[in-house]
């Protein structure tokens, strides 16, 4: 640790703040979901090794490990929703009273639900557009390979999923702001 003291250190994880029972699932999900780095560098290495040592490439591999990092990238981001890591300027929100940071709350929950629901239309469309023919066949849209597994599909699928729990979390966040209680709160700091 150094002894500069304008580097804030990164609190413990059991300091970040859970602020509703699928925000806590959807958190936990993350050391499940992290195995599937772990698996995308194993059959990585083992296509070094059976290309370079046995002579004998796949050709699932490289389209297996970039589904599995796409994946993992994608649902990133209810994971950093959950726990509060987002991007975000703190410089006015730390400087303003509960009162305005429950108001800013607020808005960023409204704003972040607007945002959500136009991107959930776009990933409805991408994803039944990657699902279905023009008649309205299940045909789920491959990578065009010799392999050609559907990962493109599951990939919007997996877009859609993501944002609709991103506007649902942006929802149980909009209700505990407009539930909180800042008087408790303007209590705790003096």
């Amino acid at each position: 640790m150094s002894d500069n003291p304008d580097l804030i250190p990164e609190p413990p994880e059991e300091d970040v703040e859970i602020r509703s029972g699928l925000d806590r699932v959807v958190a936990n999900s993350a050391k499940i979901l992290s195995w599937a780095i772990f698996v995308a560098f194993a059959i990585s290495v083992f296509e070094v090794i059976a290309r370079y040592v046995f002579d004998s490439p796949t050709m699932w591999v490289h389209e297996s490990t970039t589904f599995l990092i796409a994946a993992i990238f994608l649902v990133g981001g209810p994971i950093a929703l959950a726990r509060d890591k987002h991007i975000r300027v703190r410089m006015i929100y730390d400087t303003v009273s509960p009162a305005t940071r429950r108001w800013l709350d607020i808005v960023n929950s409204i704003i972040a639900m607007i945002f959500f629901a136009g991107l959930g239309y776009a990933g409805w469309i991408l994803a039944w557009k990657a699902t279905h023919t023009p008649t309205g066949a299940i045909h789920f849209e491959g990578t065009g390979t010799a392999w050609n597994p559907p990962t493109p599909a599951l990939l919007k699928i997996i877009i859609l999923f993501c944002v609709v729990l991103m506007f649902v979390q942006s929802a149980t966040h909009l209700v505990k702001a407009i539930r909180r209680d800042v008087r408790q709160e303007q209590g705790g700091e003096r």
